[in-house]
């Protein structure tokens, strides 16, 4: 099971990733969350999605190791236009997004939690974004949400993480709770904006975004740019082979 969901009665939405061992998720995995998340906002029936995450962790970025088995460059497109496509559902669905996160978000999920409203985190959740490592550049565009532009700057060139109690001092995450506690708590936050008038929170929503001073889809869309060129030199065959190969970096 990849993308599993959940309407609660209140109107929570919950959506959830089970993809086996760290949630990396193969190309179709991106393109149905993707689908999920914008089905979610066009019926009326739901106040608010909460997204979650089964396993070890949150989110580990796309499955490099379906990305190397594959001849061409389909794969490599596949990942690149499925998380564009993940990311912007997100950001444009008409209702609240919520993140859940256990464990580590990395790469592709700090594109994720970038774009939702509200990020609720276990004690023991790092955010990173080890783009450099693997050859690859994105996500800078999320992770500057969650972080000011120096520290943004630092975590994307050295590859370090972050923990979730560290960016509550930040302000981009609200909370951090025990990981037992998790899905209670989110829950519960997600029933304090269900339980709104959905008129107003879908007005809300369309107004924040209308003043985001950030155009997140084309930000990261320039980002993406120079992956393609990053493997148009061969530098990120490079670093994901040794990934898949070693599981370390390049230039470990």
């Amino acid at each position: 099971m990849t993308i599993s969901t959940q309407l609660h009665d209140n109107g929570t939405f919950v959506v959830t990733m089970d993809y086996p061992p760290v949630n990396a998720l193969p190309v179709a995995g991106w393109f149905r969350l993707a689908e999920t998340v914008r089905e979610a906002g066009e019926d009326p029936a739901v106040h608010v999605v909460l997204l979650r995450a089964e396993g070890r962790g949150f989110n580990a970025g796309v499955d490099i190791k379906e990305m190397q088995r594959t001849t061409g460059f389909d794969a490599l497109v596949g990942a690149n236009r499925g998380c564009y496509l993940a990311f912007k559902a997100i950001y444009e669905c008409a209702v609240p997004v919520l993140a859940a996160v256990n464990g580590f978000c990395l790469g592709g999920g700090v594109g994720l939690v970038g774009n939702c409203d509200t990020i609720i985190a276990a004690d023991d959740a790092y955010f990173g974004v080890p783009e450099v490592d693997r050859g690859a550049l994105g996500a800078a565009t999320h992770l500057a949400r969650l972080v000011p532009q120096h520290l943004m700057r630092t975590l994307y060139f050295t590859s370090r993480t972050i923990a979730a109690k560290d960016l509550v001092q930040h302000g981009s995450v609200l909370e951090t709770v025990p990981a037992a506690d998790l899905s209670d708590a989110a829950l519960a936050l997600a029933a304090e904006v269900a339980a709104k008038d959905p008129r107003v929170i879908r007005a809300a929503k369309a107004a924040l975004n209308g003043i985001d001073p950030i155009d997140v889809n084309r930000s990261y869309r320039y980002e993406q740019g120079y992956t393609f060129e990053l493997n148009l030199i061969g530098a990120a065959d490079e670093h994901r082979d040794a990934f898949v190969a070693t599981g370390r970096p390049l230039n470990d």
